[in-house]
């Protein structure tokens, strides 16, 4: 699916060019916004200008100066800190009235402390973190998670957020985008180690990986990952896909956030548990079906990549 065309073109900036970022950016672009880019590495940012137009800017500061809208899609609470503030950061030039959408997975306090600093400058805040993978951010099919402390910035941050989503909602004040995230998160490793252990049962007892798939995904135990990701899991294949090491420290914002309003996650817990165990094996950069493989015997493992 292509971005999807507006009657307003809006002025954006787009911070991090990810496997995320890139095509989010790109769908802006195709929906007919103006769209500044930022990458850390040069040379991506070269070539997504080269590739999709647009304007690329040497800093955050340089790339938000004239923006309606900056989105930043980085790696983690700290990267969004380096492009937020400092000379070169994004509210060194943000102009009041503004909005600034984090779409990175980071801590509901940070969503805090962003919007206060976004609001000593008059410049409205969105958390905004994101689900659907790398395939929903190149189809344009995401789902959008919001904290915004103020409905009106929301509603007119909306129609250029929809330009790579399927559905985008505000859940409540700043940093209930990142909670919700954090849900979504959680609910996805129980059910990857839920699937792992029953691929290998199957797996044991010589059944046809892709016949069962085939008729338990109709029934009650149907899911994306069983959808999308069995029949690879069955193969041993884990070289695509998110990655163990961010949904590691996806599960720690997880954990931490548990802790400090005292919930028991012991489920989130074990599984986090298995992640380090497929680090051990090396598979720091497998996609996240790869808990399978610490099921599975030594001589079935697949090579980093």
């Amino acid at each position: 699916m292509v971005g999807r065309p507006v009657n307003t073109v809006v002025n954006v900036a787009f911070v991090g060019l990810g496997v995320m970022g890139g095509p989010m950016a790109r769908h802006l672009a195709t929906a007919g916004h103006a769209v500044t880019v930022f990458n850390r590495t040069t040379a991506k940012a070269q070539a997504w200008v080269a590739a999709h137009g647009g304007i690329q800017a040497a800093t955050p500061r340089a790339a938000a100066a004239n923006a309606d809208v900056v989105c930043v899609c980085v790696g983690n609470d700290d990267d969004v800190r380096s492009v937020m503030f400092g000379n070169d950061g994004v509210l060194e030039s943000a102009k009041p009235g503004s909005i600034v959408v984090d779409h990175t997975t980071a801590s509901a306090s940070l969503a805090r402390e962003l919007a206060a600093a976004c609001a000593q400058h008059g410049v409205g805040f969105i958390d905004a973190p994101v689900s659907g993978g790398q395939a929903g951010a190149e189809n344009g099919q995401l789902s959008i998670m919001c904290g915004a402390d103020d409905q009106h910035v929301f509603d007119r941050a909306y129609p250029v957020l929809m330009s790579y989503a399927k559905i985008c909602r505000r859940l409540g004040n700043a940093g209930s985008g990142q909670l919700a995230k954090m849900v979504n998160q959680i609910c996805i490793a129980g059910v990857v180690q839920s699937l792992s252990e029953g691929l290998h049962l199957a797996l044991a007892a010589g059944l046809d990986p892709d016949a069962l798939v085939e008729v338990i995904s109709q029934g009650a135990a149907g899911s994306w990952q069983m959808s999308n990701r069995a029949k690879t899991m069955a193969r041993g294949e884990f070289d695509f896909g998110f990655a163990v090491e961010w949904m590691r420290k996806d599960l720690a914002i997880c954990l931490a956030e548990a802790q400090r309003l005292g919930v028991d996650l012991p489920v989130t817990s074990l599984v986090n548990d298995f992640y380090s165990e497929v680090v051990e094996m090396g598979g720091r950069r497998w996609d996240t079906s790869s808990l399978i493989a610490r099921l599975r015997a030594p001589g079935d493992q697949p090579r980093e990549s």
